[in-house]
């Protein structure tokens, strides 16, 4: 043991000539193993300390997000049962609109479906009348396309004077029979000069006639046709210039009277190849026959001319009903009148009708709450009933039944 202790004391090496025993080293090294182990405690208390206030900011942390979720799953069932409300609103508001919608459709298809079938209506009486105007126009052509073909044998018709007027006058007469009732024209009327003109057609509003000549001076026609040199034509050409403009004077000066018939006058060429020779060759002619008022037309003239004029009577007579159709719209209106008052009545009835259902309904509803509480009411008990006399006597027995009336009352 004294060798141990004198070996620990001795020096053991030495260093800048200072010595150092054993005994020195190991207290040095026991030294700093005690430090090691001191800072390895402390390290390992931090470290522990460290981990509890990451745990305990962990768990706030936690606890808090925990709150936040809480308050967010509370936040979407409200806004859950929100939208469920708005989707019932919104349901029932469209069912409602489409109900509004589908019945302002039904009601413009019914005014559509009776606005078209007028329509229909309507077209097809005027494609009627156009059908029917339409065969009169083939027949006037049929009849134009007849005169044409019997263009040859016109001048061997009208060869002579009391030929040509007959034919003349025929052809005038039909046209104008079979474009205007009876008691609209006349034949061989006389006016107060004496003359009598080929016809007289009346005219609507109190105006005076037409007067109508069918007579032609042919022959110098005739000599037109039937010359061979320039010369010949060309005094056939003046001849009938002149005959043209004496007729044409004769039919002003007899026929045009002031008051007493029309200021202008027809005059009937019964060939439509001679009227668009005359207007085609002559226009001197026609130039003076309207100078004197007087038209020269062909038989598709007359017949539009006279087309016209029925039209124009036709107007007059509508006119002259105007005023029971007046009296019928205003016998009409009044009836339209009256059907609204009494629909705006009925109307009344049907809300007050509707509001008297409401104010039932809401009644029953209240029965059927009073009902449900009554039935959930618990009226049997362990106790035996007290007497008439305590029972009167106990003032929590009236306070309760009071409590009940009052309680019904304020569900009133």
């Amino acid at each position: 043991m004294i060798q141990t202790l004198q070996l620990f004391s001795n020096p053991a090496f030495s260093v800048d000539g200072m010595s150092v025993s054993f005994g020195a080293l190991g207290a040095s090294l026991a030294a700093m193993a005690l430090l090691f182990v001191s800072l390895r405690l402390w390290a390992k208390l931090r470290i522990r300390q460290e981990f509890d206030l990451a745990a305990e900011v962990a768990a706030e942390r936690q606890a808090t997000e925990d709150r936040r979720l809480e308050a967010l799953m509370q936040a979407q069932a409200e806004m859950q049962g929100r939208l469920a409300t708005m989707a019932e609103l919104f349901g029932s508001r469209q069912s409602e609109f489409n109900r509004s919608i589908n019945e302002r459709l039904d009601g413009m298809t019914h005014r559509l479906g009776t606005t078209i079938s007028e329509q229909t209506k309507s077209t097809h009486h005027n494609l009627r009348i156009l059908q029917e105007r339409l065969a009169v126009i083939d027949a006037a052509q049929n009849n134009i396309q007849s005169l044409a073909k019997d263009v040859v044998g016109l001048q061997a018709i009208l060869s002579n004077k009391q030929t040509r007027g007959a034919f003349g006058q025929a052809r005038m007469e039909t046209i104008i029979a079979d474009g205007l009732p009876m008691g609209a024209y006349a034949f061989q009327d006389t006016l107060s000069n004496g003359s009598r003109p080929d016809c007289t057609i009346r005219m609507p509003n109190g105006q005076p006639p037409l007067v109508i000549d069918a007579k032609f001076p042919l022959e110098a026609w005739n000599a037109i046709r039937d010359a061979t040199t320039p010369e010949q034509k060309k005094a056939a050409g003046q001849q009938f210039r002149r005959d043209m403009e004496v007729h044409l004077k004769d039919i002003s000066e007899k026929y045009l009277m002031h008051g007493e018939t029309q200021d202008t006058a027809f005059l009937f060429v019964p060939s439509e190849s001679i009227f668009a020779e005359i207007h085609e060759n002559f226009e001197g002619i026609v130039q003076r026959a309207h100078k004197l008022r007087v038209v020269i037309v062909s038989p598709s003239l007359l017949m539009l001319s006279i087309q016209v004029i029925q039209a124009v009577l036709k107007d007059q007579r509508m006119r002259e009903q105007a005023h029971l159709i007046q009296g019928e719209v205003v016998h009409l209106m009044e009836d339209l009148t009256r059907l609204d008052d009494r629909t705006r009545k009925l109307q009344s009835h049907f809300l007050a009708a509707q509001k008297d259902v409401e104010m039932i309904l809401t009644s029953a509803d209240k029965l059927n709450r009073r009902g449900a509480k009554i039935e959930a009411m618990d009226f049997e008990g362990p106790q035996e009933p007290a007497p008439k006399s305590e029972t009167a006597a106990d003032p929590s027995a009236e306070s309760r039944t009071g409590l009940l009336k009052l309680r019904l009352v304020d569900e009133d």
